[in-house]
């Protein structure tokens, strides 16, 4: 096992991190920015680093800042949590030429898997449906308008280089689509340094489940059952729940055989999401593949009893997978993101301090979370302050858990999205398991 390992990330996942190594013995050292000097990962870390000021690209996405703090302070791998540089090729490819282990994928995986286009192409290949388009960047818009043609309307402008909304665009008519073009192209080029975009048919009204993996590198591979994360806000998840209440067992069972024999052909090493969009049928098409740890991966342990962090550590170190093939689940759980956002404002983020904070507690209660009373949120990175997850035998228990978890919450001094969660789970919709990935901005 590794007897020192760096965490290149902040916040929440970082102390996820954290702990997962200090359960197994392993030393870590935090990174911080001269903003997150008091954010709580640094002061539980073993050791700590100051690797730049606030701006992300002089501090977290710096590598050579990062590998220079792994080195100088004796690390023999780098976890990179999710976000940032989680999913960076150029960074795997420099943790291994400084003889470091990067606890993700292998770089090959990394880059194939990141590129939609060729993602699509590899999971159709292993035999995963995949969602109409293109096959790959198209080279201009006569060339998106023919593919518009071809697959029908609605399409989905979609930035090849990368995801999370961004370069991004649903056109419903022809007439639409070189404005739209123009303006993913432009935002995608602004995001990721590539213009790059493929063509989508839209699947109407979908839901969007995924499935979590973890593998060897060997060709074994443990699957979980499918989370539900269609409850998202311009194209970013708001609330995830797990098993789908759309997914009935005989589709349940083909997703997790067909995902598992794509990954064992693929030999993926670590833990990894291959997300899917569901018609109203039941049909389900790949989507896409993140290749790190997920924010919603806790629903997934709680439901499964993995840890799935420290499998990640297990299989980088050479260890293996303590467990192989569907895992066996009980009950019901949902993730709720608790995001420093002003609904009133358009869910802008919202920097401030923290003048007052009530974690709930009780059986089935678990949060994830680096904020404390008194702590100062910093403007320069992602809203999101914790993580509340519930569980209870069934869906109908889990809502009446997360209700009573979400009123016993309490953040004053910055605006949450608290309400809004308590809102979604009264929902009758909501409620009955029917909503979409258009659930928020038609019902809400």
């Amino acid at each position: 096992m590794f007897r020192r390992v760096l965490v290149a990330n902040r916040g929440e996942i970082a102390l996820r991190i954290i702990r997962a190594c200090e359960e197994l013995g392993i030393e870590t050292v935090a990174v911080y920015s001269t903003a997150d000097v008091d954010c709580l990962h640094v002061e539980r870390a073993t050791q700590k680093v100051c690797i730049g000021p606030p701006d992300p690209r002089k501090s977290y996405l710096s590598i050579p800042s990062l590998i220079a703090a792994a080195k100088n302070s004796g690390c023999e791998a780098v976890h990179p949590g999710y976000g940032f540089l989680a999913e960076s090729a150029s960074f795997a490819e420099a943790c291994a030429a400084n003889g470091l282990t990067f606890i993700g994928p292998a770089v090959d995986s990394i880059r194939a898997l990141g590129d939609k286009s060729l993602a699509k192409q590899l999971m159709a290949d292993a035999g995963l449906p995949i969602i109409p388009g293109s096959p790959g960047p198209v080279a201009d818009t006569a060339e998106a308008q023919a593919w518009a043609a071809r697959v029908g309307y609605p399409v989905m402008l979609k930035a090849a280089a990368g995801g999370g909304g961004r370069g991004m665009r649903r056109v419903e008519t022809a007439a639409e689509l070189e404005r739209s073009y123009r303006a993913a192209a432009a935002e995608a080029e602004g995001a990721f340094g590539d213009g790059g975009l493929y063509v989508e048919k839209v699947i109407v009204e979908p839901r969007h489940v995924e499935i979590q993996i973890v593998g060897d590198g060997k060709g074994g591979v443990a699957t979980f059952v499918e989370r539900d994360c269609s409850i998202q806000r311009r194209h970013q998840k708001v609330l995830e729940e797990t098993p789908s209440p759309a997914i009935a067992g005989s589709v349940r069972e083909r997703m997790q055989s067909e995902v598992a024999e794509a990954c064992s052909a693929l030999k993926y090493a670590g833990a990894g999401t291959v997300e899917f969009l569901v018609d109203a049928e039941g049909n389900y098409y790949f989507m896409e593949m993140n290749t790190r740890v997920q924010v919603e991966h806790p629903i997934t342990e709680v439901l499964s009893g993995v840890d799935i962090v420290k499998e990640q550590i297990r299989v980088a170190a050479g260890h293996g997978l303590s467990r192989q093939g569907p895992q066996a689940y009980a009950g019901h759980a949902m993730e709720f993101r608790i995001n420093a956002e002003d609904p009133a404002r358009g869910y802008t983020p919202q920097a401030g301090v923290i003048k007052r904070l009530r974690l709930p507690g009780g059986p089935g209660v678990r949060v994830d979370t680096h904020v404390y009373q008194g702590y100062s949120v910093p403007p320069y990175y992602d809203s999101l302050l914790a993580k509340l997850i519930v569980w209870d035998g069934d869906r109908d228990s889990c809502l009446s858990r997360g209700r009573r978890a979400l009123a016993e919450l309490l953040v004053e001094g910055v605006p949450t999205t608290r309400d809004l969660h308590l809102a979604i789970l009264r929902h009758p919709d909501f409620v009955r398991g029917r909503y979409s990935t258009s659930f928020l901005e038609r019902s809400l």
